[in-house]
């Protein structure tokens, strides 16, 4: 947004960004519950309201019948057509979904990969996938843009992957090939840190400061955290990266990698071998977990319990955190005996730093990635595309 933020341009401009971002976040609102909430008066809602409906990004609609005296406040809400692509390219598939600016997840679709995905070939199913929906669940959809969840080290300031080892993405412009595909405008993050995000929006994490937010998937374990309520991303975007310390082993008899890291102990690969799968998503891990009788799957689970408690009381003694979220199979470890390893964590913690920490899995499942890669686009346009959008008029049509 361009306008000085001391001028009258410039407040209006904050204003329109505000009360967007409370229909985004908080739900459909009523015009009353807006002007208590911004302190503005109710001509000047009116008004911030108007421009955001002819813009097409937000509806109102009838308010509910109600016994009070006066006259009805109308019902504010994110316009249902906007939504935004997001993706999380991993090593097994790619994931994309559409997620719209009312929270609702529109359509998803999971693409398995027989070898590693490309930078290239990662734009170009998203833009094949786009297209795809364009002639169906998307048809009168307002796309906004794409944001890609990807499991390795993204520059903050450009997009650029420096390294997601994994994938074998060595400083690829992934951002600037998916924006090249489909013509739209793309950010790219970390994974966890994304993840992060959206559980502190909309999850586990809702109304919580202090948050660190470990994310199991095929690729490893990544981090996020949530410090004073705003993300911690470090100088140059990579903060979080759990995986990669070296795991505090008591028992050498747990120890598989020697002189690995985190996720090399602590391995979605080795609890989909502990049950004889090749390929499976959460869900399905969870499931072959629960029906495993051998000795070996039991004993793999709680190997890796034992190495990730530990991990965990190191994060809980540096960070202080109110609550450690535990997303994909790392949630499925910890629900095998939650108070279990809050337990084990609070042993190996300070008594100080564990006395009123709760570990619990992320509550956006399976979507976690996703609604936080969608966050981003959403973040963008509300704070940085606002302008443009309110001055092509632009009404949705349909």
């Amino acid at each position: 947004m361009s306008a000085d933020s001391g001028t009258v341009e410039g407040v209006r401009q904050r204003n329109l960004s505000r009360l967007l971002r409370l229909v985004h976040r908080s739900g459909p609102l009523s015009r009353a519950s807006l002007t208590e909430a911004t302190g503005l008066n109710r001509s000047t809602i009116a008004g911030l309201v108007m421009e955001l409906v002819t813009a097409g990004l937000v509806e109102e609609r009838a308010p509910e019948s109600s016994r009070r005296v006066g006259r009805p406040s109308p019902i504010v809400a994110a316009h249902p057509a906007v939504v935004a692509i997001a993706a999380n390219p991993e090593v097994d598939a790619i994931e994309i979904a559409a997620v719209g600016l009312d929270q609702r997840l529109h359509a998803r679709v999971r693409l398995p990969q027989s070898s590693v995905i490309t930078p290239l070939r990662t734009a170009e199913l998203i833009a094949e996938q786009i297209t795809r929906w364009r002639s169906a669940e998307l048809a009168t959809a307002d796309i906004v843009g794409i944001g890609l969840a990807v499991p390795g080290l993204v520059r903050a300031v450009d997009g650029l992957v420096r390294e997601a080892p994994h994938l074998g993405w060595i400083d690829e412009p992934v951002r600037d090939l998916v924006a090249q595909a489909t013509g739209m405008v793309t950010s790219v993050g970390n994974d966890a840190s994304l993840g992060a995000l959206a559980e502190h929006l909309y999850g586990a994490a809702v109304g919580i400061d202090d948050v660190v937010y470990l994310n199991g998937g095929a690729s490893g374990i990544g981090g996020g955290l949530i410090v004073h309520g705003t993300p911690v991303g470090g100088v140059g975007g990579y903060a979080g990266e759990f995986g990669q310390n070296r795991p505090g082993i008591a028992a050498s008899a747990d120890q598989r990698a020697p002189d690995g890291v985190l996720e090399d102990e602590v391995s979605r690969g080795r609890l989909l071998e502990a049950v004889g799968l090749g390929q499976a998503d959460d869900a399905e891990l969870a499931e072959a977990l629960d029906r495993a009788t051998a000795t070996a799957a039991r004993d793999e689970v709680e190997r890796q319990r034992r190495i990730l408690a530990t991990a965990l009381s190191n994060a809980v003694n540096v960070l202080n955190p109110a609550v450690v979220v535990l997303g994909g199979f790392l949630a499925i470890l910890a629900e095998r005996d939650l108070p279990g390893l809050e337990a084990a964590v609070r042993a190996q913690s300070m008594p100080a730093c564990g006395e009123d920490l709760r570990i619990v899995p992320a509550a956006l499942a399976e979507d976690r990635l996703l609604i936080g890669a969608a966050e981003v686009v959403f973040t963008d346009l509300i704070t940085n595309r606002l302008t443009d959008r309110l001055s092509s008029g632009l009404v949705l049509q349909g």
